[in-house]
C-alpha cells in the first residue's frame, strides 16, 4: 500500500528543486532566458545612427561596427559580472567588486605607465601593463584584508574605494605631468563607441577566464569558507586565492584597455542573482553571465538612443544604477540584521 503526500486542496505537494516540477520549471525558464538574451542582442544590432539598409556600404559597416560591438557587450558583461562574483566569494563580502576594491584604478595606472614609458605601445603591450598592475593592486587589497580585523563588512569596500581614490589621484597627477589627462579620461569613459573590427578581438581572452571560473567553481566555493576549512578538505587555499586574483586581474585589465571602466556591474549582478536564487555558486554561474549581458546591453541601448545621434557612455548609466543599488543593498542588509 502506497501513500501520497498531498498539499492543500488535495493536490500533490510540490517537491524540491530537483523533483520533476522543479526540473520542469528549469526547462522552461532557461530557454526563455536564452530567447530574451538573443532578442536583446538582435535589438542591439538594429540600433544605430548609420543607415544599414539604405546605403551601399551599409552591410559592410554592420560587420565592421555593430557585430563587434554586440560581441563585446556579451564578453564584457559576462566577464565583469563573473569577476564580481569571484571577489565576493573569496572575501565573503557582498559589497566587493573590481571598482570597489581599486582593481580598475590599478589597471588604469598600468595602462598609463605603459603609454608614458612606451609611447608607441601596441594594444597587447598596454593590456599586459594593465593586467600586471591590476594583479598587484588586487593582491595589495587581499593582503590588507588578511592583516586587519574588520568588524563591519562595510569597511571592506570603503577601504577599497579609498585605495582606488589614492591610485586614481596618482594616475591623474602623472597624466597632468605628461599632458595625457584628456586621453586618460577617454580610456575610463566605459563606452563601446570605439569598438570596431580589428580592435575588440583581445576581449576573447575574457571568455577563457569565464570558462575557467566554471571549471574551478567548487574550489572557489571551498576557499570562500576560509583557509582552515579549505585545508581540511584538501584544497590549497593560497593557490586558489592566487588563481582567483589572477583571473580577476586579467579580465579587468583586458576590459579596461578595450572598453574602459564598467562601474558597479560586478556588484549589481551577483547580488541580484543571489537574492533571487540563493548562494549556490555553480547553479548561479550561468545566470550571473546572462544577467551581466542583459544589464550591459540594456544600458548600451539606452546610451545610444537617449540623445541620438550622440551617445551616453555606458559607465555613466551603470554608475547611476549602481549607486542606487548599493544604497538599496545597504537598506536590505540593515533590515535583515
Amino acid at each position: 500500500m502506497t501513500t501520497t503526500t498531498t498539499g492543500r486542496a488535495g493536490r500533490p505537494a510540490a517537491g524540491p528543486a530537483g523533483s520533476p516540477p522543479g526540473r520542469l520549471r528549469s526547462r522552461i525558464v532557461v530557454p526563455l532566458a536564452v530567447v530574451a538574451t538573443l532578442a536583446l542582442l538582435v535589438l542591439s544590432l538594429s540600433v544605430g545612427v548609420y543607415d544599414i539598409t539604405g546605403t551601399e556600404d551599409g552591410w559592410e559597416m554592420f560587420a565592421i561596427t555593430r557585430i563587434p560591438r554586440t560581441i563585446s557587450l556579451v564578453l564584457a558583461g559576462a566577464a565583469m559580472s563573473m569577476c564580481g562574483l569571484v571577489m565576493q566569494l573569496l572575501t565573503q563580502n557582498r559589497f566587493v567588486e573590481p571598482t570597489t576594491t581599486g582593481t580598475t584604478e590599478w589597471a588604469g595606472l598600468g595602462l598609463l605607465l605603459v603609454m608614458i614609458l612606451v609611447p608607441g605601445a601596441s594594444l597587447g603591450t598596454r593590456m599586459v601593463g594593465a593586467v600586471v598592475m591590476a594583479f598587484i593592486g588586487t593582491m595589495v587589497f587581499f593582503a590588507f584584508l588578511r592583516r586587519v580585523s574588520l568588524r563591519s563588512s562595510l569597511i571592506v569596500p570603503i577601504v577599497g574605494i579609498m585605495i582606488g581614490a589614492v591610485v586614481g589621484a596618482v594616475s591623474t597627477f602623472l597624466a597632468l605631468s605628461t599632458d595625457m589627462l584628456q586621453q586618460m579620461g577617454i580610456w575610463f569613459a566605459g563606452s563601446f563607441t570605439s569598438v570596431v573590427r580589428g580592435r575588440y578581438e583581445m576581449l576573447w581572452i575574457v571568455l577563457a577566464v569565464t570558462v575557467l571560473v566554471f571549471l574551478i567553481a567548487d574550489r572557489l566555493t571551498v576557499a570562500g569558507l576560509g583557509k582552515e576549512i579549505a585545508t581540511n578538505v584538501g584544497v590549497n587555499y593560497d593557490r586558489v586565492i592566487l588563481l582567483g586574483v589572477a583571473m580577476v586581474a586579467v579580465a579587468t585589465g583586458v576590459v579596461t584597455v578595450v572598453i574602459g571602466a564598467l562601474p558597479f556591474l560586478g556588484l549589481i549582478v551577483p547580488n541580484v542573482v543571489s537574492l533571487i536564487r540563493g548562494d549556490d555558486l555553480r547553479s548561479n554561474l550561468p545566470w550571473v553571465c546572462l544577467l551581466g549581458v542583459w544589464v550591459v546591453t540594456v544600458c548600451d541601448i539606452l546610451g545610444r538612443t537617449v540623445i541620438m545621434p550622440f551617445e551616453v557612455p555606458v559607465s555613466l548609466i551603470l554608475g547611476v544604477l549602481g549607486a542606487f543599488f548599493f544604497i538599496a543593498l545597504l537598506v536590505i542588509r540593515q533590515r535583515r540584521a
